[in-house]
């Protein structure tokens, strides 16, 4: 393994592992270090890897927005409530950090959803967005060790 390979190994772990700590951008991270490789590779081996990591990468970031948005949607979440959690959990990763992110964005969405449709119903809807938010991570998630995967593939077939 290559000291390029090594630190593009090393940048698609950091990737995956900011996928689900959201302080990285997780995905672009995987992406960058895949394009790197398949530039430094610079074959049609390295070139067809790279497409199809990128084509991986975006169909998983287009679902991972679709399918939770869909179930927000008909769970009648509106996207002011998302924004307050969001607001609370940035607010919150700097309180608390790390874990200061998903309890401000909890609390931010509960708080919202309290004041729009009542304490009993905000449990409900609140939950409700924390599963399509959970769903989103996973989906991504998924889509980035995919693309790891066939850049593995990639590396091994060079």
């Amino acid at each position: 393994m290559s000291g390029v390979e090594f630190l593009c190994a090393v940048a698609i772990a950091i990737g995956i592992v900011g996928i689900v700590v959201p302080i990285l951008p997780g995905t672009l991270l995987v992406l960058a270090a895949i394009v790197v490789w398949g530039f430094h590779i610079g074959s049609a081996t390295g070139w067809s890897v790279m497409a199809v990591a990128i084509a991986v990468l975006t169909v998983g970031t287009v679902v991972k927005y679709l399918v939770p948005g869909r179930q927000l949607k008909n769970t009648g979440v509106p996207p002011m409530s998302m924004l307050l959690g969001a607001v609370l959990g940035i607010v919150g990763f700097f309180v608390v950090p790390i874990i200061g992110l998903v309890i401000g964005f909890v609390l931010g969405l509960y708080l919202a959803e309290c004041q729009r449709v009542g304490e009993r119903t905000a449990r409900t809807t609140t939950w409700a967005a924390v599963r399509a938010v959970g769903l989103s991570i996973l989906i991504e998630a998924i889509a980035a060790l995919a693309a790891a995967f066939i850049w593995a593939v990639g590396v091994v077939v060079t």
